[in-house]
């Protein structure tokens, strides 16, 4: 039996790699000014970014139903089976929506709630990719995924609180306090939705404050682990490219004998955070 592995563009996943793989994945939309675009393939990071700085009205959406349901037809030509791996429910209903899809796929589609995002939701699509070519089923793979979940954790910290006010995520009175006091939030994800952690006066000591947090988790949450059981992703919308760099460097240094990597936050998630956040999350190896 061939099961086939199907994600959104949230994990990170793209083109060249995605073929690599031997995945598939469904673009995240957002919405310039009502001209919906599609990650990774009308539109750049260099030019999502030159829309929010030019203030333009930036929105995500979620998948159309013909759009999911058309390249799970097509995965399905060639497949029994595929295993879905949308972006957590916590953060969007692009999960719930897709189960409500998958009835009409008589049991051949399966959706997993794995309650991850970005480079975490990754490291998932990974695992998935494993056990598929080891004959699982996706039933098998969707309650692996399911049962793992929560063993993982992203904090992350932003530049400025004017895309949260955008997005509505917090009031215009809250975002002109936190302006003047220069506060910069460190937001926690572990599972469901992104919650305040701590609030930091300045960008250095919130980013200072996230790194601090993964060398907490690896040395409390994660303390029954070896070095080469775990994987840390660092993520962020930096604007310089030497930033990203510089920044999953000194996430290397925090955690020194854990494999990481750096990927770009996706544009769905940018539309809240802007440019120059800053995150990073620490999880289970997907060779465990």
């Amino acid at each position: 039996m061939k099961t086939a592995v199907v994600t959104d563009s949230n994990s990170g996943i793209f083109g060249e790699e995605a073929r690599s793989l031997g995945i598939h994945v469904i673009p995240m939309p957002v919405i310039i000014e009502d001209h919906t675009y599609f990650e990774n393939e009308d539109i750049s990071h260099e030019q999502f970014f030159e829309a929010q700085l030019a203030d333009k009205k930036v929105t995500s959406s979620q998948p159309s139903p013909g759009v999911i349901m058309d390249l799970w037809e097509l995965v399905l030509d060639t497949a029994d089976e595929l295993i879905y791996i949308p972006m957590s429910s916590g953060l969007s209903g692009s999960y719930q929506s897709a189960v409500m899809l998958a009835d009409d796929f008589n049991g051949k589609v399966e959706v997993a709630d794995n309650h991850r995002v970005s480079v975490t939701q990754r490291q998932s699509v990974r695992l998935a990719c494993r056990l598929a070519a080891e004959g699982k089923s996706a039933r098998e793979i969707k309650e692996r995924l399911e049962e793992d979940a929560l063993k993982s954790c992203i904090y992350l910290t932003v530049e400025s609180l004017e895309y949260f006010k955008r997005s509505g995520r917090i009031t215009p009175a809250a975002a002109m306090l936190g302006g003047l006091l220069n506060i910069k939030p460190v937001l926690v994800n572990r599972g469901d939705k992104f919650d305040t952690f701590q609030k930091i006066r300045g960008v250095e000591k919130s980013r200072a404050a996230v790194l601090e947090a993964i060398k907490s988790e690896r040395e409390k949450n994660f303390a029954d682990y070896s070095d080469d059981q775990l994987i840390v992703g660092c993520a962020g919308s930096f604007l310089d490219p030497q930033d990203a760099l510089n920044w999953q460097k000194m996430v290397q240094e925090t955690v020194p004998g854990i494999e990481t990597y750096y990927d770009p936050l996706s544009l769905s998630v940018c539309c809240h955070t802007g440019p120059n956040a800053a995150g990073a999350g620490i999880m289970l190896h997907p060779n465990v």
